[in-house]
């Protein structure tokens, strides 16, 4: 089953931004929603998986494009890394972020966003009044 024309530019911003929400702000007119709710449907539509498929397809076919590998961008994160620690006045928050970057790429670290919805409920307590 085919994509919606919407869902199709959900899965193109969001290749392009890497992010979910500003993804379906561009396809979807959410200028009346909060983001929360915003939030709530880009991961739902990152949950189904036709979109999932299509994001997968469009990531692969710009890697491809782009003749970039997982290993090409290991090594520039090693040699960011090195410059920053071998730098006059060593760099390490970027040398720590180069290493955080390859760990991400391997897979060895992943964000992960939990998000959960309560239920709100109003307690009303009454000290020291008796009830009638």
């Amino acid at each position: 089953m085919a994509l919606t024309p919407k869902q199709e530019a959900f899965c193109l911003a969001y290749v392009e931004t890497g992010n979910a929400s500003e993804a379906y702000r561009r396809a979807y007119d959410a200028s009346k929603s909060k983001p929360s709710t915003i939030n709530v449907r880009a991961s739902e539509l990152l949950a189904d998986s036709k979109i999932a498929g299509r994001v997968d397809e469009l990531r692969a076919a710009q890697v491809e494009r782009l003749g970039i590998t997982v290993d090409d961008l290991i090594a520039e994160l090693d040699e960011a890394r090195l410059a920053a620690l071998g730098a006059p006045k060593p760099q390490s928050a970027a040398a720590v972020s180069a290493t955080l970057g390859k760990a991400k790429l391997l897979g060895l670290i992943t964000d992960k966003i939990d998000q959960k919805v309560t239920e709100k409920r109003t307690v009303v307590l009454n000290f020291g009044v008796q009830p009638e």
